[in-house]
Order: C-alpha cells, then sequence, then structure tokens
C-alpha cells in the first residue's frame, strides 16, 4: 500500500446523500478477483442514465478528491467499492458521516476517509461549483483539511494514522513478520500441514 501523508488535488463534489456500494459499483462489476479494473464500473449506472452526471463533466476530469454527504458507502460490504474509488483515482473521500464497514474496508485500502461537518461539505460544494479547479489539501500528518483560507481539524485514531502515514495494509502488518513465521514453521512438525 501507498504511503499518505499529504495530498492536494482537485474535488468531485457528489451532491448526494445515502449513496451505497451498489451505487458505487454495481454488482454486474464484481466478477474479477484482482483489486484493479473496478474504475470504469465506478457510479456506472449514473454516468450512463445522465450525461450531467457529476463524473462526466470534463471540468471535475482528474478530481483526486471526492467530497460527499451524509451516510457514503451504506450497503453490501463489498470491498470493490473502494477498489473502483482508487482505481479511478481517487485519494480522499469526504463526507459529514460514513458507513462503518465501507469506511473500515476504505482506510485498510489505504483511501483516506475524512469525516468533516454538513456545513464544511457544504462550503466545499459551492467553491467547488464556482471553480472546479479550487485545490483542496488533505494533511494526514497534521489532521488537517486545507482550502483557500479555511483549515479544518478531522479525527483519526492514532493506529490507523500510523497504518496510513507507513503505507500498510493488513498483508504489510504481517509481513513484518516474515523472519519468525519462517522459524515457526521450520520447528512445526513434519506431519502438520505447511505453508508454501
Amino acid at each position: 500500500m501507498e504511503k499518505f501523508t499529504t495530498h492536494t488535488g482537485r474535488v468531485l463534489p457528489l451532491c448526494r446523500s445515502n449513496v451505497d456500494t451498489d451505487q458505487i459499483i454495481p454488482a454486474a462489476y464484481l466478477k474479477r478477483i484482482s483489486r484493479t479494473g473496478f474504475g470504469d464500473g465506478l457510479f456506472a449506472a449514473w454516468r450512463a442514465a445522465d450525461p450531467d452526471f457529476v463524473l462526466n463533466r470534463p471540468a471535475h476530469s482528474g478530481a483526486t478528491i471526492l467530497v460527499a454527504g451524509t451516510d457514503f458507502g451504506t450497503g453490501s460490504s463489498r470491498e470493490h467499492a473502494v477498489w473502483a474509488l482508487q482505481d479511478y483515482g481517487f485519494r480522499v473521500v469526504i463526507s459529514p458521516r460514513f458507513a462503518d464497514i465501507f469506511r473500515g474496508n476504505s482506510l485498510k485500502s489505504g483511501l483516506l476517509t475524512v469525516i468533516a461537518s454538513q456545513r464544511v461539505v457544504d462550503d466545499l460544494w459551492a467553491r467547488v461549483e464556482a471553480d472546479p479547479t479550487v485545490p483542496v489539501t488533505v494533511d494526514l500528518e497534521r489532521r488537517q483539511l486545507r482550502y483557500a483560507d479555511v483549515a479544518v481539524a478531522f479525527e483519526l485514531d492514532d493506529y490507523t494514522h500510523w497504518r496510513l502515514m507507513e503505507g500498510l495494509d493488513d498483508v504489510d502488518l504481517t509481513l513484518r513478520h516474515s523472519a519468525s513465521i519462517a522459524d515457526f514453521e521450520t520447528a512445526r512438525p513434519t506431519w502438520l500441514p505447511t505453508t508454501a
């Protein structure tokens, strides 16, 4: 997983609440077993049905920060929703409230989810509507969101903060103990199953 310290990018204003994981990535796209290639399915139904859907607008091309309404990521616990957002190029999602499982999947995969007040979300939406090129900085080290003349602190527990700053997912954390695992495997009785 890539380390996350500070990211500056442009915003995609998704002015909707209660966005569930089936809207983020419809089930028809869940046939892959890899973590890549899901970007084309991101919000596929909305993109196909509405030519003016925000993801279809050239002004927001290349946005890396998604700002959404309340209750983003509800529904099924599919990790594919996180992978689709990342594959499309998003590094950060900002919302007043996330579904717990979606937020956990995001943070474990390196997609930073920032909880901000509805006032901050509304302000970002308004500023980006006026100027789609407004840069927003998400400073994980300081746990701060900055844009224009605004600086807003956000909360993130110390353990998750450390994992993101170090770029460690669950596999990386396990591999930090590869020597101990190898020692354990060589000392096991031969009649027990082994790992390859």
